[in-house]
This record gives structure tokens, sequence and C-alpha cells, in this order.
């Protein structure tokens, strides 16, 4: 690999960090007396000397992405977006004038010493206690002349699982487990088992062969099985486990004397024709119900007269900050279907947030989550 292709390689957490040390560089010539400004000056301006040492190192820059260079790059990226923000803050902060009030001044310098430690203390957070606050979310979804039999039909729904450096195999373990103990009727995974293609999937799937439900695990893939290219890897191999991924496919599953049609389909890109050609795997005369990776095909699903749909990909914005403002999340900029529950006429889709990260090995205000799906009738 050549010098320019080395760097444009690492050129993500090289911005990332430059943000860092010039937020950290300003901070610090505005606030020379201040330890946190010099203690992120001090840590920016060693994360961007190593960043550039191990892109350019003649031994380095060969070996693959291993797991020290995906928590690396991961929390490279959240310094940098963190450092960012807290300097939009701070700077509002130094335009309020203090009046001349000893008091006041002495808030706005308190306020402002919160501001500049906020990027290690929200990067430590998101880190190392909200990235693995691994919760069950249960969601009722009403359905109109729902069957009988269907009515209270739990569906246990994982996705997004991004098997690699920023989850362990002890962590996946622990979530399979809480899954398992929903009871769940129906279990289903939504794409994105690992991130890239050196992320073992044949381990995620040995883990994912633990679920337990009354009719089976069923499951669609996402856009990273599409990166990692192993999509064919984890069809066989899931279908040898038990573990059935619909490609354009479905599955008829009865409960008593009610069906549920299950059809699962790849990742349909964005802005793209969405399910093209899966009108004909509708049955008129049962429960349907959607797998897709991509929560964007919602209104063409409602369209083609699936019930219900279940879907990931957003993580729920991964890293959001909607506490201060709604539009402070990135993923909606990318779709108005981010996370929960959406109508549209009688049909619903249920957008999970998912279980991994990818990016960075974080979570801010969008909590992992192993949604447990209720049917019921309305």
């Amino acid at each position: 690999m050549g010098l320019w292709a080395t760097i444009y390689r690492s050129l993500p957490e090289l911005i990332f960090l430059a943000i860092a040390l010039s937020v950290h560089w300003i901070a610090f010539q505005r606030v020379r007396k201040s330890p946190w400004a010099a203690l992120g000056l001090g840590v920016s301006a060693l994360w961007v000397a190593a960043s550039i040492f191990a892109s350019l190192h003649p031994v380095v820059r060969f070996l693959p992405p291993g797991d020290f260079h995906y928590w690396w790059r991961g929390i490279g990226h959240l310094w940098g977006l963190t450092s960012l923000g807290a300097l939009l803050v701070w700077l509002t902060f130094s335009q309020l004038s203090p009046r001349f009030s000893p008091a006041r001044r002495r808030a706005l310098n308190l306020a402002k010493g919160v501001v500049l430690a906020s990027p290690a203390l929200v990067t430590g957070y998101g880190v190392f206690h909200e990235r693995r606050k691994f919760t069950v979310r249960e969601v009722e979804i009403p359905v109109s002349a729902l069957p009988a039999d269907l009515h209270g039909l739990r569906i246990v729904q994982l996705s997004d699982i991004h098997f690699s450096p920023y989850l362990s195999e002890s962590e996946l373990a622990y979530v399979v487990d809480m899954a398992n103990e929903t009871k769940p009727h129906l279990a289903v995974v939504t794409g994105d088992l690992v991130t890239g293609r050196w992320d073992p999937v044949g381990i995620c799937l040995l883990h994912l062969k633990r679920l337990k439900s009354d009719a089976g695990v069923f499951g669609c893939l996402g856009n990273h099985e599409i990166f990692a290219g192993c999509e064919q890897l984890a069809t066989q191999m899931g279908a040898d486990l038990g573990l059935h991924f619909l490609r354009q496919q479905s599955r008829t599953l009865r409960f008593g004397s009610a069906k549920l049609h299950l059809v699962g389909v790849d990742y349909q890109p964005f802005r793209t024709p969405y399910l093209v050609g899966v009108e004909k795997l509708v049955e008129p005369d049962a429960f349907n119900l959607l797998l897709s990776h991509n929560p964007d095909v919602f209104p063409v699903a409602a369209q083609q007269g699936f019930h219900l749909t279940l879907a990931g990909h957003t993580h729920g914005g991964q890293v959001t900050f909607e506490i201060l403002h709604p539009w402070l999340n990135v993923a909606r900029i990318f779709t108005p279907y981010v996370y929960g529950k959406y109508e549209i006429g009688q049909a619903a889709l249920y957008v999970t947030r998912g279980i991994g990260t990818v990016g960075m090995p974080a979570r801010i205000g969008a909590p992992p989550e192993i949604a447990l799906i209720k049917l019921c009738a309305s």
C-alpha cells in the first residue's frame, strides 16, 4: 500500500482528531489556566501524533485492523465530535457578559470548565456505560381484525449486532440470554450480524444458535453483510445451525388456527425502488410480517399489504443529543424512520435501536435494546 493510499485509509480518524486538536488549542489559548483545556490539548496532540505514526509506519500500516485499531479509531471519532460540540457550547458561554458581577463571573467560569471537561466525560460515559446498557424494550402493536390466536403473540427482535471488537462474545451471550428470558413465540434477527470482512460471522452465528422460540429463528440480511462479503456464508451456515435467513423468501407459520406469513428481504439500498416483486409473496388470508433491515421500505410495504414491518439499521442514531433538540440525531438526515413505532393506515413499523455499534464504540442517547414485540387486537 502506497503512502497516499495509506493516508487516505486513515483520513477519517485524522480529520476527527484534527478537529479535536483545533478545538482544544483554541480553548487553551483562551483559558490558559484551565487544567481541562491543557489536558484536552495534550490528549488530542498525543492522539494525532500516534495516529500519524500508526498510519505511516512501514510495519504497522500493513497490519489488519485488529481490536486495538478499531478502538483507537472509534474513540478518536467520538473525541473529535464531542470536542467540537464542547467548543460550540463554550463559545456560547463566552459571549455571555458577566455584567461586572463576581458571582456571575464565577458561575460562567465554572460552566466553561464543565464544558471543557465534557469531551472526556461524554466519551467515558458512552464507551463504558451506555454502550453496554442492554435492556428489553416491550412494544405493543395493536392490529385491527387480528386473529384471536395471534393476540398476545410475542416476537423478540435482535438487530444490528455488529459482532466486532466493539462487542465481545460475553456481551453477545448476555444479549441472547436476555432474549431467551422473554420466552418468545418467534425470534427474528434483522441484519448486520457483523461490521466488516475481518469480523467472525461464524462465531456470531454460533451464539445466535442459542436463541429459543416456539416457532424458530428467522431473519434477513443487512448492508454490512454485503460490505463483509458474507451473505452466502451467513445464509448457508445459518441454515445448518437452524437460523433461517429469508432472502426474498417467505415462510408460513401457524399459531393455533391463525397463519403468520413471514417474508424476509435482502438489504434495500436507500432511495432505490423498494421491494420490487415482493408483493407476490404477500399471503391474502394471513397476517403478513416483513423483515427488512432498511426501515425506509415501510410506505411500500404498507401499500403491498404487510401488516407489520420490523427493521433496524439506524441504531436510533447511536450518538444523539435529542434531549437538547430532536434534530441533534444524525439518523434523521437519512430517514424519517429513526426509532420506535410508526403507522400508515392499518400497517405498522417498528425500528429497533439494535445491539451493537459502528464507527465508534459508544452509544449516547440511544442505548442498545432487545425489542419484544407484542401483537394485540385493537
